[in-house]
């Protein structure tokens, strides 16, 4: 859970990133700080997902 929540306060933090680059007009770094907000974002999504319908940060194995 530690994780997901760490990820979480990640991708929040890219998100502030992207508007202020947008608007100091610096599009290499929006271009940075949006991939890092979907990447984050998406790996703390799924891991709380996962922790929800498997019980544990780790998917099912057979």
């Amino acid at each position: 859970m530690f994780l997901s929540i760490t990820l979480l306060l990640v991708a929040i933090l890219c998100g502030f990133a992207v508007i202020r680059e947008l608007r100091r007009k610096n599009f290499v770094a929006v271009g940075f700080a949006a991939l890092s907000f979907i990447v984050f974002g998406w790996f703390s999504v799924m891991t709380i997902f996962s922790i929800i319908t498997t019980g544990t940060g780790a998917p099912v194995g057979h």
